[in-house]
């Protein structure tokens, strides 16, 4: 059996680890958002906290290029990674780090062999419409022309961005709440059509399925039919066989015992 490679225990390794630093970053970017009003202690280790994370990832992000048996490889196919960690340097602005790390947490999660399509699915879904909301938020509540003021504006708002409904009565009007629209829009386009595609996939498997059952059962009912023809051609030709023939017919002798003469000699019969 091919032993796993060093970079492939490494993800392993760190997966879980990851992921928990992962839901610290959704919480430590919530809180500020979602209690404006708390002490600037909170907001300061809120953002220590998403800096953390950022380097944790970028950490990751070096050791697994260190570790790659091909590095321009893993650059070239690990491209979308190396964005993650290099977007929020560009501008440190609070949505730049949550785009790096939905966008790390979400390789890192395709990786995972045990992580099936459905669980993949209803994750994103959530974390989508979670994160959404808040970076709509975040960049809408201060706006002089906005209309999202509050969580639950923002989060019926991103749910029905994501399933491309779109009632109007809540839209940004700044271009980064507009940028954050966008994202949505084209999310929730891709995972209804992941959705609707692992749904007719199933259907799909369940039918050849099922049509693979009935050709075994018609190729088992052929069979038994052969053999049924089979034993009657036994049967027939057993039967229509002539039988063996009596010892005297076969000696010559008469079936008659009148018919034989004093001495002893049997006479033909006429």
């Amino acid at each position: 059996m091919k032993q796993p490679s060093r970079q492939a225990r490494w993800e392993r390794r760190t997966q879980v680890p990851l992921l928990v630093l992962a839901v610290a970053f959704a919480v430590a970017y919530a809180v500020p958002i979602v209690a404006p009003d708390a002490g600037e202690g909170v907001h300061r280790a809120c953002t220590h906290a998403e800096w953390v994370v950022w380097a944790a990832f970028a950490v990751d992000y070096m050791v697994r290029l260190g570790l790659a048996a091909d590095r321009r490889v893993f650059v070239r196919t690990h491209w979308l990674d190396l964005a993650a960690v290099v977007l929020p340097l560009v501008q440190p602005l609070r949505l730049l780090r949550l785009v790096a790390t939905l966008m790390l947490v979400g390789r890192r999660a395709r990786m995972a062999p045990q992580v099936r399509l459905t669980t993949y699915v209803a994750g994103a879904v959530v974390g989508l419409l979670m994160f959404g909301s808040l970076a709509v938020l975040s960049v809408e509540r201060d706006a002089p022309q906005g209309n999202i003021k509050n969580l639950g504006d923002a989060v019926w708002w991103s749910f029905t961005t994501m399933t491309t409904v779109g009632y109007g009565d809540h839209s940004p009007t700044t271009g980064l709440g507009r940028l954050v629209a966008v994202g949505l829009m084209l999310s929730g386009i891709a995972l209804l059509g992941v959705v609707t595609a692992n749904i007719a996939a199933w259907f799909i498997a369940r039918f050849e399925r099922d049509d693979q059952v009935e050709r075994l059962q018609l190729a088992v009912l052929r069979e038994l039919q052969d053999e049924v023809r089979a034993l009657r051609d036994e049967v027939s030709r057993l039967g229509g066989a002539p039988g063996p023939m009596p010892a005297q017919a076969a000696a010559g002798a008469s079936p008659c015992p009148s018919c034989a003469d004093p001495a002893g000699v049997t006479s033909p019969t006429p």
